[in-house]
């Protein structure tokens, strides 16, 4: 592991190969390249876990990012790489991405990225602001979201409908309770 934490073993290493397994190395590059694209940073786009985690770990670019898709979204960057700093640069973007609009099944909790826990959660937060950055005038990653389809029935379709039975519910055509038995037969 890149970081300097003691490394994982039995099911708590187990758990985190599991975790491991979801991460996408193309989404996490075409996350980076839709950053690049926004801010022209960074440099190495790989999607490679290492990589990854190197250029989003101390939440700069992640700031810089929600910065440059409206302006002043976050106030203070912290340029220190001491780690509470890092970790409030982390907070204030997932506090911006909710802003945008992400929902919060898809944003990622601090430590997903700061210490490596999660990094398929970021890919996953990352695509989510980037199918909401079109709301603002920036290029877009991932598919496009569905518009509301409003649909509006008069009285009368409605009651039409109410004397309709759907066949997904099946059919009972036939049906008897012959050859049904349950538990023992009676004795006498």
């Amino acid at each position: 592991m890149a970081n300097n934490r003691a490394a994982k073993s039995g099911l708590a290493a187990e758990a985190q190969r599991k975790i491991n397994s979801k991460y996408s190395e193309e989404l996490a590059e075409e996350c980076l390249e839709w950053i690049r694209q926004i801010t022209g940073e960074p440099e190495n786009t790989s999607g490679d876990m290492d990589n990854f985690f190197e250029v989003l770990k101390d939440g700069t670019l992640l700031c810089k990012l929600v910065n440059n898709i409206k302006p002043g979204m976050v106030k203070k960057v912290n340029e220190s790489k001491m780690a509470f700093k890092c970790m409030e640069n982390i907070n204030a973007f997932l506090e911006a991405a909710r802003q945008f609009g992400v929902p919060a099944q898809e944003t990622f909790q601090t430590v997903d990225l700061w210490e490596r826990q999660n990094l398929n959660s970021v890919v996953i937060c990352l695509q989510s602001l980037g199918r909401k950055a079109h709301n603002y005038g920036k290029p877009s990653i991932g598919p496009k979201e569905a518009e509301k389809n409003v649909r509006n029935f008069t009285e009368e379709q409605l009651r039409a409908g109410q004397g309709v039975i759907s066949l997904q519910y099946g059919s009972n055509k036939g049906a008897n309770q012959s050859g049904i038995n349950f538990g023992n037969t009676r004795h006498m």
